[in-house]
């Protein structure tokens, strides 16, 4: 039942911007941290942006002032604009959802997301390319 669904990945140009979705399916999101992490080849996963019930987003120092996070009213899809876009923000970039963490938490400077075995509370994934 619980599913989500990553779209908008492409290839850019440095300075380019794109946006993001992630379509959630079989849940409701109001008590979720919800966030957007990146892995890029031979690097870790990390944490991008994240979200909590009452809409308040947190950044990584790596994408503030560039990237935003948001969501519909329906509280059913996620996004992230990406602006400025570098060559270090190639990597495959995933949604995640964790009812776990309370709003306090959702801060994607210590929440890493639920964890890896837990397949349903993460996207497929959508690469995201930035071309010299």
């Amino acid at each position: 039942q619980v599913r989500l669904e990553e779209s908008g990945g492409g290839s850019v140009q440095v300075g380019g911007s794109l946006k993001l979705s992630c379509a959630t399916h079989g849940f409701t999101q109001d008590s979720y941290c919800m966030g957007w992490f990146r892995q890029a080849p031979g690097r870790p996963r990390e944490g991008v942006a994240s979200i909590n019930m009452y809409g308040t987003t947190t950044y990584a120092e790596s994408v503030k002032g560039r990237f935003t996070m948001s969501r519909d009213n329906a509280k059913t899809t996620l996004y992230l604009t990406m602006d400025s876009l570098k060559p270090e923000d190639t990597a495959i970039y995933y949604c995640a959802a964790d009812p776990t963490v309370v709003w306090r938490d959702c801060d994607i400077g210590s929440w890493r997301g639920p964890p890896l075995h837990v397949v349903h509370a993460w996207g497929q994934g959508t690469l995201v390319t930035v071309s010299s």
